[in-house]
């Protein structure tokens, strides 16, 4: 019997083994954020690509929530995902430590879709290159957006919503939500802190957001603590909805959320708004990539071709709320609303000179922002070898939650009780000493 279930249990791990063995040519594994992707645009990769290549494909895809957990796994080198999905400054992270395979544009009968890219975003990602590697290469935008204020129009004027300096106004105490995040947060008090700087042309935004020098860490520092009185939360999501019902009037937040806060609360009579104040902000992207250890790196490039067609851009932006990178004429008429966009916006940057009708466009100031707002704004790098002082810097902003004097009146209630559990030691040991005293004087009391 032994020998029977040896033998069955050596059959099982080469079934296993063969599983194991599928051909990786015919499998494409996507790592991405969550709800980032049209589902129908997801399913019907594999048709196309079987139609373009005449060769099968089956997808895996996974999601994370945290650009530094997804690098984690890419550095290790533990995970072979084929395509995946980060940030602007991560894809500088990864180029400067060589994790990153250029894509191949050879599509044989294939068009090339990755031209429809807006050129003003990929002169964005090319600010990310390095060492001698040119990010466009590399890397594909894919959404993208700016950092603003998120404001609810019956407590916070339009005025107030147009500065940063109104995150800091103590009149919305407890009424302000902050995005969780280091970077906006970080180029928003370098903002604020030299305001006058910027108007007196002696800065610029981009010089401002990416100094990390001690001195600007030092001021992020203060301008964050600062801050900290009227925040009433830290939020990665919530935020957008927690503004819908009108229990925070301001929020420092993506227009992405924005877009969706806005028209979510229209829904229920909440009157909400979104600015980029004027001292200037962040602007950020996302973009696809091919990492070092993927084992499919040709599917990888078609599926970021295929994701650069203008149907499939639309369809990305009506399931995720977010804006597509990909411009052409399809795009501006299919987004187009003179009736809900009375007032044109300058889009000439965006759809480029070929396109003259993006000069005065009517489509969602927020989704895409005119000329001059754009102007005002600039992509935040990464730290590099500064990261870790930032991170230390942050970590002191978020865990100093309480003011001096309320600490210092902790300490006081934290040293009485000190002192009285003390006293109490003392008398209970004085009174244990005493009754061993008196019970040995019993005892010796009842043997005489």
């Amino acid at each position: 019997m032994k020998h029977y279930i040896a033998l069955f249990f050596a059959f099982l791990v080469l079934l296993t083994g063969c599983y194991n063995k599928e051909n990786r040519e015919e499998i494409l594994k996507v790592y991405n954020w969550a709800d980032y992707i049209d589902e129908d645009v997801l399913a019907n990769f594999p048709a196309w690509y079987q139609q373009q290549t005449g060769k099968k494909i089956r997808v895996i895809y996974q999601t994370f929530d945290i650009n530094e957990v997804m690098l984690t796994k890419i550095e290790r080198g533990h995970e072979d995902y084929d395509v995946v999905c980060p940030s602007e400054y991560i894809i500088e992270r990864m180029l400067r430590k060589d994790l990153l395979l250029p894509i191949d544009t050879v599509f044989g009968k294939t068009p090339n879709y990755l031209k429809n890219v807006s050129p003003y975003i990929v002169k964005q990602i090319d600010a990310t290159s390095n060492n001698g590697r040119i990010a466009h290469l590399y890397a594909v935008p894919y959404m993208w957006g700016t950092c603003g204020i998120l404001y609810n129009k019956v407590h916070v004027p339009n005025k107030d919503a147009q500065t940063w300096g109104t995150l800091w106004n103590k009149k919305y105490q407890g009424k302000l939500l902050m995005k969780d995040s280091y970077r906006d947060s970080y180029g928003t008090a370098l903002i604020w802190a030299h305001r006058k700087d910027l108007e007196q042309g002696k800065l610029s935004v981009p010089q401002l957001m990416n100094d990390y020098s001690p001195e600007a860490i030092a001021t992020v520092e203060k301008q964050l603590k600062a801050l900290k009185p009227n925040i009433e939360g830290w939020e990665a999501d919530f935020g957008k909805e927690t503004m819908t019902k009108g229990k925070a009037y301001l929020n420092m937040t993506w227009s992405g959320d924005a877009v969706w806060a806005i028209e979510e609360a229209e829904k229920v009579g909440v009157p909400l708004g979104y600015e980029v104040p004027k001292e200037g902000s962040n602007i950020w992207f996302d973009g696809w990539v091919i990492p070092k250890y993927a084992r499919n790196p040709k599917a990888a490039a078609y599926f970021i071709n295929y994701l650069c067609q203008q149907n499939v851009a639309l369809a990305n932006m009506e399931t995720t709320g977010y804006v597509s990178s990909v411009t052409g004429k399809k795009v501006l008429e299919a987004m187009s609303d003179k009736k809900a966009y009375p007032k044109s916006v300058n889009l000439s940057y965006f759809f480029g000179k070929e396109i003259p009708e993006a000069k005065r466009a009517h489509l969602n100031p927020i989704m895409y922002p005119d000329s001059q707002v754009v102007a005002r704004c600039a992509m935040i790098h990464d730290a590099g070898d500064h990261t870790p002082e930032v991170l230390d810097m942050w970590s002191k902003v978020k865990g100093d939650n309480l003011g001096g004097g309320i600490v210092i009146f902790l300490l006081a209630v934290v040293l009485i009780l000190t002192i009285f559990v003390t006293i109490k030691k003392i008398e209970h040991y004085k009174h244990r000493r005493l009754s061993r005293k008196h019970r040995r004087h019993h005892i010796i009391k009842m043997r005489n």
